[in-house]
Parts: structure tokens; sequence; C-alpha cells
């Protein structure tokens, strides 16, 4: 009888298995440190050197270059395409780069590097739910708000939805500004829900509030200050310019099929009267534009979008400036004045943006684009070596980047981000996906959320800096471990040291070291002392994560 090939023993396959994976991963790692393996998004970079691109863009470019002239003011060089790419990343989905990510942007041809890396970011999930939830403070704030008819998560989700379709942004606030129904059939309708206050008699939506958040969110303006009496400070608002315009909510009501119009008028008691009015419906500025006819919101929808109200491109204009800036072109950012004056003047840009805007129908990608394309968004935030440094007029007329502190979430995503190789997006595994979510939360938690004002400039704290110093998120990112962190797969991949600290520098900071900084690490690195290599590279992980320049959009 042939003899019986015996097994090998259980332990021995289990270590061919485990030694097949490392290498299997290892030389997956090792390609990406390389080269690029992402899939192509769908751009077409002759849509972006059309005349009524470029003109728009060039007539951004004078307007500044104009300012800096009257100030007499030498503006900063261009930053390199790696810092632009960076900021858009931040600003575009709260986290910095992917290794990959760089190498598939340096794959491609230069000059055509920033539209790519735009349309890469328009087809990642990533940037409309950011996006999605940065405009949904505005719109609804941060809390929970009223349980049982009110699904937060829901509507960042639809929101999130409309931006990926590129939906014009006009279409998407007239939904908002109209919604009807329940608020988990049609997901809008919880910006009106948000409003209700269940322990008050009436269950209706506040009238008040949806006042207010239509001023501020879409229009830029704060006449919410006037709600319970005429302004005193310099501004012509009144009393009644508030609340006629919350009038046009007074027939939304509560019903068991959802929001619906019930046809009760609003009433209120205005200051220095002892009887409740009638409010008629009345908008605070260019009535000419309000349509005579249709249910009350459905007409302030109208009026709100319309092509000739500016304050509504302005204040859409400015919100994505922030975005992309990390500071508005007006501070605050909902505090627009609605005419240009010598005592208030536009900064430059801001009304060829909103032409633009108006002209191309409210298209937000095409804003993002004109924006990401001009050359102030392109300056370095810095001044060439032997000059000195921006001065505080530099930053007022925005001669050179503006330099502004992360936000908690930009901070946890760029921790976690930077500790894989490769994008944590919709196309990861869900596992990843689920424990970033996990992490960045509770990191943010404990990090401080700014909540509804988000461009309010204020400084560091000390909890902030000993969270990233000593922190489980960070401490988890850096450990050694071959399966879930870049520093120890780089260290065990990359072809010499100096690979390793370029790899590491890409992955954390998105650039590449100075020579003296690569000189220093490489010596680190290869000297013999008591800590190992991998106790080394983990040390570089920390110091670049725990370095100011992580910290800050530059």
């Amino acid at each position: 009888m042939p003899s019986e090939k015996i097994a090998p023993p259980l332990w021995q396959r289990n270590l061919l298995f485990a030694v097949a994976c490392v290498v299997g991963a290892s030389a997956v790692v090792s390609n990406l440190l390389t080269s690029d393996t992402m899939s192509a998004p769908k751009h077409q970079a002759g849509r972006y050197e059309k005349p009524s691109f470029r003109m728009a863009v060039d007539w951004v470019d004078e307007e500044f270059a104009a300012d800096w002239k009257k100030a007499k003011l030498e503006p900063a060089p261009p930053a390199d395409e790696l810092t632009q790419i960076r900021r858009l990343s931040l600003g575009l989905t709260g986290t910095i780069p992917s290794l990959q990510e760089i190498r598939a942007v340096e794959a491609q041809p230069e000059g055509e590097r920033i539209q790519w890396w735009l349309s890469h970011l328009f087809a990642d999930r990533r940037t409309s739910e950011y996006l999605a939830e940065r405009f949904a403070r505005a719109y609804v704030g941060v809390e929970n708000g009223p349980f049982l008819i009110y699904r937060r998560r829901r509507f960042v989700s639809w929101l999130a939805d409309e931006f990926e379709a590129n939906r014009p942004y006009d279409e998407i606030v007239r939904s908002l500004i109209t919604a009807e129904g329940l608020w988990t059939n049609n997901p809008e309708v919880n910006f009106v829900t948000v409003t209700v206050d269940q322990n008050e008699e009436k269950k209706g939506p506040d009238e008040v509030k949806l006042a207010a958040r239509v001023t501020r969110a879409f229009l830029g303006v704060r006449i919410d200050c006037v709600q319970c009496h005429d302004d005193y400070l310099g501004d012509e608002w009144l009393q009644k310019d508030f609340h006629q315009l919350a009038s046009f909510f007074g027939e939304a009501d509560l019903a068991i099929s959802g929001i619906r119009e019930t046809g009760n008028p609003y009433e209120f008691e205005y200051r220095r009267q002892r009887e409740m009015v009638k409010v008629p419906t009345i908008v605070p500025f260019q009535p000419e534009l309000l349509p005579e006819r249709g249910r009350p919101r459905h007409r302030l929808g109208r009026w709100v979008t319309h092509k000739e109200n500016r304050a509504f491109a302005r204040a859409t204009v400015n919100r994505v400036w922030a975005l992309m800036f990390g500071r508005p072109l007006v501070e605050p950012v909902d505090e627009i004045p609605l005419k240009d004056s010598l005592e208030n003047p536009y900064p430059p840009g801001l009304e060829i943006l909103t032409d633009d805007f108006i002209i191309n129908n409210f298209n937000l990608q095409r804003l993002i684009r004109v924006i990401a394309a001009t050359r102030v968004f392109g300056l370095d935030s810095k001044m060439p070596v032997g000059h000195a440094p921006p001065t505080l007029e530099h930053d007022e007329h925005r001669a050179a980047f503006t330099l502004s502190r992360l936000r908690p979430e930009q901070v946890a995503g760029s921790i976690i981000q930077s500790a894989s190789l490769t994008a944590i997006d919709a196309d990861s595994h869900i596992i990843f996906q689920l424990n970033r979510s996990i992490q960045q939360g509770d990191f943010i938690k404990r990090y401080g959320d700014i909540g509804e004002d988000e461009f309010y400039i204020q400084g560091g704290t000390i909890p902030q800096r000993l969270l990233m110093m000593n922190g489980t998120l960070v401490h988890e990112r850096i450990k050694n471990d071959l399966v879930t962190n870049a520093a120890s797969r780089i260290l065990a991949t990359a072809s010499n040291d100096t690979k390793v600290v370029e790899a590491t520098y890409l992955a954390v900071l998105s650039r590449r070291p100075s020579e003296a900084e690569a000189k220093y690490f490489v010596d680190a690195l290869s000297q013999k002392s008591f800590l190992s290599r991998k106790a080394k590279q983990a040390d570089l992980y920390w110091a670049l994560i725990n370095s100011t320049e992580f910290s800050w959009n530059h």
C-alpha cells in the first residue's frame, strides 16, 4: 500500500499562514511607498481652462493684486502643491490625504494636480458627508433636539446625498424652508422639527428660531438681535422686520402626518403693546423679489434664493471660503453687510465669486474649484528665506495664507488617517470605518467640540496638548503593529532609512522633510542606542503628530 502523506502540525500551518499574510501585506504596502494603486476619478482637465472659468479666477486675482498694491504689500510666494492639497483635504474631508493619495496626485501632470485632486474629493463620500455636517451646524445646530420628531443623523445623511449629487444649492435651501411631511420619510423636514419644544403646550415649530436660522445660515445677516426691541446700535433693523419674517412660518404646524400648513396666523405681542396682534408676512429687504402668490413658506423660499437676492449667494460664498481657508472673508461668517460701503467695504473677490455663483446656477462644486484655482488660495503662509515674516497687514489683506487652528474633528481625523497608508473612506472595510467613527467621537469629546460657532478664533488649551501628548488615540496610532499602523509598516517595508523618514513625513505632514530634518532623523534611526528602531520610529511619529505644524492649517 502506498504510504499516506502526514499533514504538518497545526502550529506549523498557522505559522505558514501568518508568514504568507505578512509577506502579502508587506508587498502591498511596499508598493504604496513607491507608486499609486488608486482608481482614477472622472476628470476633464479642459473644463477648467474654459474662458468663463479662467475669467472668474483672473478677476479675483486682479482684485487681490490691486488691494496688495494699494496696501504696499509684497504677497507671499506660491505654496507647493502638496500644501495646497492638504488644505483642500482638511477643508473638504476634515482629514489629511493618505500616502496612497499623495502618490496618486504626484503621478498627475504638473498644473493639473489641484483640479484632479478636487475631482477625486468630489467623488469621495467623505467630502459630501463632511460638508453636510459643517452646513448642518448652521442649519440645525449640534444638539440632538426633540427625539421623537427629530433625526439629526438622518438629516445630515440626506444633505450629504444632495451635496454628492451636486444638486444646485438654491434648490437644497428651498427644500429646507418649504419641507412638509414626516421627518423620517422626508429628512429635510428636520430643519423645521428641530425647533419644536415638546415641553410647550404649543407643539408646533418655533417661528422665531426658524427666522433666526434663515437669516444667519442662508442670508448671512443677523436680525434676530431685534426680536425683542428695535436696534439702537447703528443698524436700521426694527423689531417688526424680524417678526414679519418669522410670520412666514406661522402656518407650519405639527400634525399626525408630519409638518403641514394649517392656516393659523402668526401672532406676537410687540414691545410696549398689551395684546397679541396678527403679524403680516413681509420680508426685511428687497420686497420686490417676493412672489405675490403662493403659500407663505414657498414664497419665502423663492425670495431667499432669488438670483437678485445677492445676500443669499454672498453668504454661501463666505461660508465656503471659511471652510477652505479656516476663516471667512467677512467675519463673523453670518454677519455680512447688505451693501458695500466706505465704513464696511467688501473684501476683494467677494462680489466676483458671488456673481459667478449666481451665473452658474448655485453650483457648489464649481465655486470650490474657482476658489481653489485663485492665487490667494495658493499663497504660502510664510515668506521666503531672508524676508521678514508676514505681518498683521498681510493677514488683514490676505497677502499670505492665513494660519488657522484645526478644528477638533480635523485633528482627530488627521491622527487616525496618518496611521493608515491608504485612505480610510467609504471603500474601507466597515470595521475600519466604525473604529474611526468611535475613536474620533471619543477624542472630540475630550478635546472639546467648538459647536455651532466653528470659525470663532480661539487658542489651544493645556488639556488639549496633554491629550495629544498622552492620549490613547495617539498612542494607539504609533504602537508597534504591522497590521494596523503605518509607522510599523513603513519601517518594515521601506528600502532604506531615507525612505522611512520621507514616507513618514508624507503620511503625517503631507510634505517631504527638509535636508536638515532628513539628516537628523536618518542618523537617529541608524545610530545604535538602547532604543530599538521600532521605538525610534514610534518616537518620530509621535513627534510629528505633536508638532505645531500638524495642528494648524497653513
